[in-house]
């Protein structure tokens, strides 16, 4: 096989498998071809066309195992087959993943609230501050968090400091967490610091401003 066909092969496309549901797709009671199968429907979700014959040629299962697949999941409410109306005003029919979703946020719910009832508290602070339940994609970020040692104390922190400058949204919390990291700040008391440094050093600016203005320019001249 020439590198150049090797190249487009690899080149193809990529399936994104989440870190958590590879390592709790048993806990959905589903088997590695269904869980695979969701996996694939996951990354081409966008209202996808319902093609048997598509995903036997994508997966490499035969149409028979493809169908049987679709339907196994069915059965276990985590797809549905919908018809629905096309832009063009023509009858199709799609994969709905809505009940993979509500089962996979259930799942995290549920891990969340019973792996340490003390960490669920930044959940639901987070979800009051944003006036809204997070998704399951949101739970997964907050989770690494504190997989990653960010303490409950600096993420609310940082909560705030988003909240002050009217953003709610956790990539910008992210962001802030980040930049924290780099200057060492790992606590509540870092963050009272740093903040306490920084209005210091515009203090001192503002001061320096002043002078500035009030100088007499005119009797300074010899």
């Amino acid at each position: 096989m020439k590198s150049s066909k090797v190249i487009d092969i690899l080149k193809d496309g990529n399936v994104v498998v989440p870190i958590y549901l590879l390592k709790n797709y048993k806990k959905l009671k589903i088997e590695l071809n269904e869980f695979i199968f969701l996996m694939y429907l996951y990354n081409n979700d966008n209202n996808m066309i319902f093609d048997p014959s598509k995903f036997s040629n994508d997966l490499g299962i035969t149409l028979e195992e493809a169908m049987k697949t679709v339907s196994n999941l069915s059965d276990k409410n985590y797809l549905k087959v919908e018809v629905v109306k096309n832009d063009k005003g023509i009858m199709e029919e799609i994969i709905n993943l809505e009940d993979f979703y509500s089962k996979l946020s259930l799942l995290l719910v549920e891990d969340i609230n019973t792996s340490d009832s003390s960490k669920s508290n930044i959940f639901e602070t987070i979800e009051k501050e944003f006036g809204r339940t997070l998704s399951p994609i949101e739970y997964e970020i907050i989770k690494a968090w504190l997989d990653s040692n960010i303490s409950e104390e600096l993420i609310n922190e940082a909560l705030k400091e988003a909240t002050f400058n009217g953003v709610s949204n956790l990539r910008y919390i992210d962001k802030i967490l980040y930049e924290w990291g780099k200057k060492g700040i790992n606590t509540k008391e870092d963050v009272e610091k740093n903040k306490q440094k920084r209005n210091s050093s515009r203090e001192k600016k503002e001061e320096v401003d002043l002078e500035i203005m009030d100088w007499n320019w005119f009797e300074d001249e010899d």
